[in-house]
């Protein structure tokens, strides 16, 4: 009798272990060349120092003529005509009322287009002043002007003094407090003195 062996077909399948190889890819692409893979930016236009050198200088003129009389005032620090210090005296009716704040301006290279950094450096107790002196103010933000210059910051800023939005609070006690005017003098005349003090 003849026995067939049959492991290598089943049911008419063949079951016999074959190794396959994929064909070749049709589509094939060459890896990307390393100049394509970053595409080479233009260096940015130099600003132009100069330029801006000379605005600051006929603002800080405009301002040793025009701002004493305002109760405004402010210098470059150490020669630094990018860096100032300034000075903003309280508005009379106001809780400020004679009293001297000191201010630190920081002008950017690409001045007036864009606003410079201004903080108190004197202690301020107010509803638009934080604990480190940043100052929250429309014209120094979104609504910055090139034709704005550093009078028109300080005296903004000064106005702000006597006039703070409260809708939009860095310090909510100094906000909640405003109404109370007298207190609300209390506090800011001790901040003030303390600070003074502490300075000397």
């Amino acid at each position: 009798m003849e026995v067939r062996n049959n492991v290598g077909n089943h049911n008419g399948i063949d079951m016999t272990t074959t190794t396959a190889t994929s064909p070749p890819s049709q589509h094939q692409h060459p890896p990307p060349s390393p100049n394509n893979s970053k595409q080479i930016k233009p260096s940015p236009k130099p600003v132009d120092t100069n330029s801006v050198t000379l605005r600051l200088q006929k603002e800080l003129m405009s301002l040793m003529m025009n701002g004493g009389d305002l109760g405004v005032s402010a210098f470059p620090e150490n020669e630094n005509i990018f860096s100032w210090i300034g000075t903003i005296q309280g508005g009379k009716g106001t809780p400020y009322e004679d009293l001297s704040y000191k201010l630190s301006l920081r002008f950017p290279l690409d001045y007036p287009f864009k606003a410079p950094s201004v903080k108190f450096d004197t202690k301020c107790f107010h509803p638009n002043v934080d604990q480190y002196g940043n100052i929250c103010l429309d014209i120094l933000q979104d609504k910055w002007s090139s034709a704005y210059d550093c009078r028109t910051i300080l005296i903004s800023i000064q106005s702000l003094l006597g006039e703070p939005n409260n809708e939009s609070p860095l310090n909510s006690y100094a906000a909640s407090l405003w109404n109370n005017q007298e207190d609300y003098k209390k506090i800011v005349r001790k901040q003030f003195m303390d600070e003074t003090e502490f300075e000397s």
